[in-house]
């Protein structure tokens, strides 16, 4: 199958089938005369997989290591288990600092007039936060630390 057609099978686009080959977390797939990417059944299975594991909020990185166990036979489960609590401990840290600045800026916007005024708690606060009271988050919603 082509690429379009991989595509709808996995529910992965084409452009992320692309940038995971680019980063070599598929393997490339195979082309044909015409230069075209061709795909099989156990492609779209990884792409299928890849997915899954995109949608559980794993990063590249993650999904290396989740496709090296899949593909280990020999794996423990017990080592899967691990890297999944890992991961779910890392997603609790993240929700948390997303309740945090839920709670925060609700607090900050229910001490704000609203009015035509140009004082805001609001924007003092931010203007005025001190480094370790601010938690750093990715474009993801990753906290990469709580300072």
């Amino acid at each position: 199958m082509n690429i379009g057609e991989a595509s709808k099978a996995s529910g992965v686009s084409t452009k992320m089938i692309r940038y995971y080959e680019q980063i070599k977390l598929i393997s490339p797939a195979l082309r044909t005369q015409s230069s075209y990417r061709t795909y099989a059944d156990n492609d779209v299975h990884t792409l299928r997989f890849i997915r899954r594991a995109r949608d559980l909020g794993f990063s590249v990185e993650q999904m290396k290591a989740l496709l090296a166990l899949w593909r280990d036979r020999s794996r423990a489960s017990a080592d899967v288990k691990t890297f999944a609590l890992d991961h779910v401990a890392e997603l609790e840290r993240k929700a948390a600092a997303i309740q945090e600045m839920i709670r925060t800026l609700r607090h900050l916007a229910s001490h704000c007039h609203g009015d035509d005024r140009p004082e805001c708690p609001i924007i003092d606060e931010i203007a005025n936060a001190s480094d370790k009271e601010i938690p750093e988050i990715n474009a993801r919603f990753g906290v990469s630390a709580l300072k």
